[in-house]
């Protein structure tokens, strides 16, 4: 237990400064001292409640979620209806009450419109109920209901989703450990720290970014498209505030445009004119959709919508075959990178507004760091004095140990880029505690051994034999709970956890290995007679 090769002292040192020397940085970022910039610089990066920064709370509209349903289910309904061997030819499609309901023209097709809607319907869940119900009233009109358990499974989807886009739009704004969670059944708390711009956090936030393409109907009357009147199955779409026609609005075909949920890449370019624009492609599917859109429709227009607006509405000259395609839209260099941000992101599948707004200052974080480090500070005083009071040299030891234990946990939490929170900081008083305790332990098996009448030598082999069960067990129960803290904690609860599980490992290896190696050269040097103990 007390042989050290010199090759195992020179690997031990070596470990131990490599893991102090990723703490640098930090420190000297702390104490306001410039870095070497030709050296590497890991950091630990702050949380919220450290270095301050943005609140968000973002909640959905579930009858949003109901209305896109209703729509996509119509279209797939005339689709598959359209598609049947033989066709199978309805009436007006009516979306009223939010419901569809249709009138089969051949009543002798009523069995076979229902084998072709029916695997349009699925289970909803584990709950044993479809997300829609088919009934056949009057002999041949078709009314599609959604079930509440097909809406709710619609809803929970939408969110999941919705709060994968908040985090890759985050991602891209090159901001640090975000917390992104879910809250309730349509709420998203977004906690960004050190944002210094909140309102273009929002506006990126707010930005649903729901791309289309649809073809103007040519055949709608100026006067009507005023009033707000649209022709049969078309809608009326204003165009965007900072377009060329603000404050007007233009009729769309409601049915049968390409989505912008088949692009691949969106990224901020120039058109011919050096004007800003945002250059899209489209996934080979999207790419042949948008082909044969363009094929079939030379000569007349189709407009680009973004969000319920239209930013242009060009006329397709020729067939646009390569899949890709450019949009434009007096936009700035910023408003075109933020816009393809958020479509390379993939849109959102509901509108999230903004409910809550919360922003804590950078000082407010510099207080709860100072007063961190005041705990910590002062606590560390108190077990370094009743460490050296209790066990002289060896409480030299445990304390040398302790010191190089919390620059181990900055240099990991530095090289893992892991995030410091508040929690975090009692996280580091927690392992100070538990990295004494083990040289505590240490300390009194060394005492008991040589109160059986050991000698110097044995003592100090058995006490760190026997003391290093104990301590081995204890540090396993707090690594299970310190893993599924991290598993099913979040925010200021996974912060908490990572510091308490890095320092276990650190702990263990400064108190137990550390102070090993350093007593069994001071014993081996010095052969004392005795242990001031």
């Amino acid at each position: 237990m007390l042989d050290f090769p010199r090759w195992k002292k020179i690997w031990l040192s070596m470990i131990t400064a490599l893991v102090i020397a990723a703490s640098l940085p930090s420190l000297f970022s702390n104490f306001g001292v410039q870095w070497p910039d030709s050296l590497p610089d890991p950091e630990i990066n702050l949380g919220l409640d450290l270095a301050g920064g943005s609140h968000i709370l973002l909640e959905a509209n579930p009858d949003q979620v109901a209305r896109q349903r209703l729509e996509t289910m119509e279209e797939a309904v005339r689709s598959a209806l359209r598609d049947a061997k033989p066709r199978i030819r309805v009436g007006d499609v009516s979306s009223a009450d939010k419901r569809l309901s249709f009138m089969v023209d051949d009543a002798s097709q009523v069995d076979a419109a229902r084998e072709a809607i029916l695997p349009l319907t699925t289970g909803a869940g584990l709950t044993g109920q479809r997300d829609w119900t088919i009934r056949v009233v009057d002999g041949n009109r078709f009314i599609i209901t959604p079930t509440q358990e097909g809406l709710e499974q619609a809803v929970t989807l939408a969110m999941d989703s919705a709060t994968e886009v908040v985090r890759k739009r985050i991602d891209a704004l090159g901001t640090r450990e975000p917390t992104i969670i879910r809250q309730g059944d349509n709420r998203i708390v977004v906690q960004v720290p050190g944002l210094e711009d909140p309102q273009a956090l929002k506006d990126l936030l707010g930005q649903t970014a729901n791309l289309e393409f649809k073809l103007v109907d040519t055949t709608a009357l100026p006067a009507d498209v005023e009033q707000g009147i649209a022709p049969p199955g078309s809608e009326i779409v204003p165009y965007a505030e900072d377009s060329n026609f603000a404050g007007s609005s233009i009729a769309v075909k409601r049915l049968g445009g390409i989505r912008g949920d088949s692009l691949t890449d969106a990224r901020q370019s120039f058109d011919q004119n050096n004007q800003p624009v945002v250059s899209i492609t489209f996934d080979q599917q999207g790419g042949q959709k948008f082909a044969r859109l363009t094929s079939e429709n030379v000569d007349r227009p189709f407009a680009i919508i973004l969000d319920g607006k239209v930013l242009s509405a060009p006329n397709i000259n020729e067939p646009i075959l390569g899949g890709s395609a450019q949009i434009s839209g007096n936009f700035s260099v910023d408003s075109a990178n933020q816009l393809a941000i958020s479509l390379r992101s993939g849109a959102l599948p509901v509108d999230l507004t903004v409910i809550e707004e919360r922003t804590v200052g950078p000082d407010l974080g510099a207080d709860s760091i100072r007063k961190g480090i005041l705990a910590m500070g002062v606590g560390s005083l108190f077990v370094v004095g009743l460490m050296i009071a209790c066990y002289g040299r060896f409480g030299v030891y445990a304390t040398v140990a302790l010191v190089i234990n919390v620059l181990m946990i900055l240099g990991i939490m530095a090289a893992l880029n892991t995030t410091l929170t508040l929690p975090g900081l009692a996280g580091f008083v927690l392992t100070i505690g538990a990295a004494v305790d083990a040289n505590v332990l240490i300390n009194e098996r060394i005492r008991e051994e040589r109160k059986r009448g050991r000698r110097v030598i044995a003592a100090v082999e058995n006490g760190y034999k026997e003391a290093s069960r104990a301590i081995y067990d204890a540090n396993i129960t707090n690594f299970i709970a310190g893993v599924l803290l991290f598993l099913f904690g979040s925010g200021p609860v996974r912060g908490f956890a990572v510091v308490l599980i890095i320092g276990l490992f650190t702990s263990v290896f400064t108190a137990v290995t550390l102070t090993r190696m350093w007593v069994a050269g001071w014993v081996r040097k010095a052969r004392p007679q005795d242990l001031n103990l």
